[in-house]
């Protein structure tokens, strides 16, 4: 790249480089206007040319890659240990478990880990079931030992053979986990599991050894290889299911991430727009936002008037009316107005990224259970250590003289193999991949996990119902006329309200005009139609002044507003008067629609909490 340099105004100065793209630029026709930095003048050719460069100028003049002022360096963070950061990729030095990236990302890579873990699950399936199936096969056919088919010796080697690269190749992880923990003396679950299964392969191995070697002649020692191997493959098994859970949350991250839009349109001091990157947006900027698309940031409308979707945030289905001073958030949806939005927030300050970060947050949350046994395991597994030294020692001073030694080991071995946690380190990951992994494809998120282990003490379930119960569409309930002339009723009332709406995109409107379309009602053209954010639409039909809105809006226009033709409606319907001339001739009631499956699902969760509550008696 072609270093800038100063440049001078005189004539016969050539035309500058611009410092990040490097191409040549007119200084009569800089796009990207001119920047002092240093005391040196800067031209570009492109405004988004100039935000890189004031964000972090060191980069594109040879010093260093970013300011300290805006460097924002990625942070990993421990997923058992949340409280342990690093700047970098690597192992936890407590658990030796990967660290993850605290913030999420679009990067949907296969997870390395997990891709890990899945051929070694695989491998430990394809050598393990014919491992346990050859040591336990007398089980099913009693009488007919295998040992005694192929000798003890061979039946011995066998198992060392399939056992060896199970423990060692697919269970190599855990005893990396379980290395880490005794060297930071931080026991956990992998601590029990290394003990047992290490403590398993080597009595057997010690067994095999006697008898090739005969160091005791005449004892014979059981192996355990398929309790070593079975305890790798169990584990393996919710490991790669707990893995695979997180990866469903992270999914759905993704998706919420891709809510917001990759770029916007930034109205420019000079009245132009220009298509930037999000990151190089600020506060302060002006972005425009044109019909159906997203807004990129939070921030304040400045011109314009428009609806916004924001249901992706608060699960209300119903467009919310915006006009001037009204607050927009980040991934809604603008509806059929183009306006102007003066940037407030950005980047990872607007409300969506807080949702995301508290989303990521809750992958990174362990089930109080887990933290329970990791505090126990502090505890419980010098005290399993102990019991089978104690074992051993036991039978060193009551056993057998002839056997005490072989049965010492045998009974001490079994102690820790039975200490080994197998079945929390299926049954834990496997609670975590049916709660958060089917919550997470169904677009319910947790915040955390102990939310999750909560849910077993829930006795009531309370709905939201719009958009819930019912499907979050507005329709037409009733059409009342209100004393009309000769001529008129309920159609006449449509008419000269679908007039107006046809050419708004709000909800309400929509449920207008189609219900004159269902009722095959003759929609007139309107001219001269102003829409009043929050109140009501005026406009000119068949030369006729016509009023559609509620009674605020009525009587602001001199619309004597009497009582509903049927007394007061329901708190759940909206209702909105129709005037023609500030003469009141009716009104129409809207409402949402129950879903069809609502009552069933009443019906259901009545039964629930009442059996719940039952059960707690």
């Amino acid at each position: 790249m072609t270093a800038p340099r100063t440049i001078s105004l005189g004539m016969a100065a050539p035309d500058p480089i611009d410092p990040v793209c490097g191409m040549t630029v007119s200084i009569a026709h800089a796009g990207g206007g001119s920047l002092v930095h240093d005391s040196s003048t800067y031209y570009f050719c492109h405004e988004s040319c100039q935000r890189k460069f004031r964000r972090s100028p060191g980069k594109y003049l040879g010093g260093e890659s970013f300011d300290a002022m805006t460097q924002t360096a990625t942070r990993y963070i421990c997923p058992m240990d949340p409280e342990v950061v690093s700047d970098r990729p690597g192992a936890c030095p407590k658990c030796g478990m990967a660290l993850e990236p605290e913030a999420p990302s679009l990067d949907d890579a296969p997870d390395p880990e997990l891709r890990s873990l899945n051929w070694r699950l695989k491998l430990g399936l394809l050598i393990g079931v014919p491992l346990i199936a050859f040591a336990m096969i007398d089980m099913f056919v009693p009488g007919m030992p295998i040992s005694h088919l192929v000798g003890h010796t061979t039946f011995m080697v066998l198992q060392a053979v399939l056992c060896t690269p199970i423990v060692f190749v697919c269970g190599w992880p855990f005893l990396q986990l379980f290395a880490v923990s005794l060297r930071t003396v931080q026991f956990n679950m992998f601590t029990l599991i290394g003990l047992g299964v290490l403590a398993a392969y080597g009595f057997s191995l010690f067994g095999l050894v006697n008898q090739l070697l005969e160091l005791l002649p005449g004892v014979m020692v059981m192996p355990f290889f398929e309790s070593a191997g079975g305890i790798v493959v169990l584990v393996l098994v919710g490991q790669v299911m707990e893995l695979r859970a997180r990866g469903q949350t992270g999914d759905a991250i993704r998706k919420l991430l891709k809510l917001t839009p990759k770029i916007a349109h930034v109205v420019l001091e000079n009245g132009k727009e220009a298509d930037l990157a999000l990151d190089l947006l600020d506060a302060g900027d002006r972005v425009r936002v044109r019909p159906g698309e997203q807004f990129p940031v939070d921030g304040v409308i400045q011109e314009g008037t428009t609806t916004a979707d924001e249901s992706m945030l608060t699960g209300e289905p119903m467009p919310v009316s915006k006009w001037v001073g009204e607050k927009v958030l980040a991934g809604t949806i603008n509806g059929h107005g183009s306006v102007v939005v003066t940037c407030e927030k950005v980047g990872t300050a607007t409300v969506l990224s807080q949702v995301i970060a508290l989303v990521g947050q809750a992958q990174r949350t362990r089930l109080p259970i887990q933290q329970t046994v990791d505090r126990v395991a502090a505890w419980f597994v010098p005290a399993v250590t102990g019991i089978a030294v104690l074992t051993f020692i036991l039978w060193m001073i009551f056993g057998n003289v002839e056997t005490r030694l072989v049965n010492g080991v045998l009974c001490a071995v079994a102690v820790l193999v039975i200490a080994c946690p197998c079945a929390l380190g299926l049954a834990t990951p496997m609670a975590i991949v049916v709660g958060i992994g089917r919550a997470a494809s169904r677009g319910v998120l947790f915040r955390d996990a102990a939310a999750l282990e909560r849910l077993a003490a829930v006795d009531t379930i309370v709905f939201d119902k719009t958009g819930t119960l019912t499907e979050g569409k507005p329709t037409v309930k009733a059409i009342l006329a209100s004393h009309p002339k000769p001529g008129e009723d309920e159609n006449t009332v449509l008419r000269w309200a679908a007039a107006l709406e046809r050419s708004s995109e709000h909800p309400l409107a929509r449920a207008i005009v189609k219900e004159a379309e269902a009722k095959g009602v003759i929609i007139p053209v309107a001219t001269d139609v102003q829409t009043i954010p929050g109140l009501g639409v005026r406009g000119v039909v068949e030369g006729h002044a016509v009023l559609v809105g509620n009674d605020a809006f009525l009587v602001q226009n001199h619309v004597p507003v009497m009582s509903h033709p049927d007394g007061q409606s329901p708190s759940a319907e909206t209702v909105i008067g129709v005037a023609v001339d500030q003469r009141l001739i009716g009104f129409i009631k809207l409402g949402d629609r129950s879903r069809p499956e609502a009552p069933a699902l009443i019906a259901k969760h009545d039964e629930w909490c009442s059996v719940r509550h039952a059960d707690r008696r």
